[in-house]
């Protein structure tokens, strides 16, 4: 085949350090993660989230690794936010079919509902269970 051809959806989530309420102007935020996706190449689809995390939708190309994009991300509205800002380290990220878009899209969007009924850890080991993703309880949310 000469080309390469693929769809590489994520729905990622990270949250602030010690999950503490830090993220004041979110609206803001995602706009300026749009920015660092776009000119790195890559597109974020959908942004949402709480003072304390942020979920993403975005679609990578091919030639585009996921940790390069959260190091981007994150890295870029850290020092955005400022000094005394810094995300917790590591974060989720989910395949997501291209089916599923809406329904994702609508989820991330919805973040502050659907926490008046389910805190961060809760959800987070929730989309890990439904994922099938190994994990270590002790570290998952620490």
């Amino acid at each position: 085949m000469g080309h390469t051809y693929a769809l590489n959806y994520l729905h990622c989530i990270f949250s602030t350090k010690e999950r503490r309420p830090l993220i004041a102007d979110r609206r803001a935020l995602y706009g300026y993660l749009d920015g660092i996706a776009r000119g790195e190449g890559f597109k974020l689809m959908e942004a949402g989230g709480t003072a304390d995390h942020v979920h993403v939708l975005v679609e990578l190309p091919a030639t585009y690794r996921l940790a390069d994009a959260m190091k981007k991300l994150k890295g870029g509205s850290s020092k955005w936010i400022g000094e005394q800002f810094a995300w917790q380290q590591g974060y989720g990220a989910f395949s997501v079919a291209p089916s599923q878009l809406g329904v994702v899209r609508e989820y991330i969007r919805n973040q502050e509902a659907h926490h008046r009924k389910r805190d961060f850890e809760a959800e987070f080991l929730a989309l890990l269970r439904a994922c099938g993703v190994d994990y270590d309880p002790q570290y998952v949310v620490g």
